[in-house]
């Protein structure tokens, strides 16, 4: 039994090379990768499909809105290096299909974890998010500089140092959001995880996952003592 675990920029060629040179060097019998089924069937669709107003009750407005904002900011800076968000999840799947290897979508159902976000977002947390988002439209290098970004290539994977330097002022920050978007995202993706090495005790399993999640992920899977 072996699991190795990948942190990945949604937006960076350089996780594209990496999923592709480990998929083919290190030839893994399962990819795992931190999407869900609704998430993944976006990737491979170009159509834009309209939001019904059931479903915008169903995940709150505020669910709705930090997912928008979330992807308008991400699909901005992908456009800048010329990547799609998401492009190296997709690329894992592709990679799935081509070599034969069984793929496996290990994240919480985006409609569970948007509807959490809804509830556990505070008056104080909302105040904060549009502040730091007014200071960053109007003093962007300010608040790039602020969150470690000064040399910041958005076409590589950001190092673990600066990753770390952003989840933790997101966590304090945000100490309610941090909870419902990464430590119970992290939970459910190890639950599965584990699941799938004691299915398939003999196959060897790469797990895909945002480089947000990499670390809490890695601390509960390294007291089952099974991740590289």
């Amino acid at each position: 039994m072996e699991l190795r675990l990948l942190g990945t920029s949604h937006i960076a060629a350089e996780s594209i090379k990496e999923i592709t040179h480990i998929v083919e060097t290190w030839k893994p019998d399962i990819i795992a990768v931190e999407l869900d089924i609704e998430r993944a069937a976006s990737l491979f669709t170009e159509e834009k499909r309209s939001v019904s107003l059931a479903v915008i009750m169903e995940v709150g407005v505020k669910g709705y809105l930090f997912a928008k904002i979330g992807q308008i900011i991400q699909q901005k800076l992908g456009q800048s290096v010329g990547i799609s968000p998401g492009a190296e999840m997709k690329t894992a799947l592709e990679l799935a299909k081509k070599h034969t290897l069984q793929a496996e979508l290990i994240d919480q159902p985006i409609k569970i974890t948007l509807a959490r976000f809804s509830k556990s977002l505070t008056w104080k947390e909302k105040y904060r998010f549009v502040e730091e988002i007014v200071l960053g439209l109007l003093f962007p290098k300010r608040q790039m500089k602020k969150l470690g970004f000064t040399q910041f290539d958005l076409r590589k994977v950001p190092s673990k140092e600066l990753i770390e330097k952003m989840m933790g002022h997101f966590q304090v920050r945000y100490p309610s959001v941090y909870k419902t978007l990464v430590e119970d995202r992290n939970k459910y993706m190890v639950r599965q995880l584990i699941r799938l090495m004691k299915e398939y005790p003999e196959k060897k399993i790469l797990a895909v996952v945002g480089a947000g999640h990499e670390k809490g992920m890695r601390e509960l899977l390294l007291k089952v003592d099974v991740v590289r």
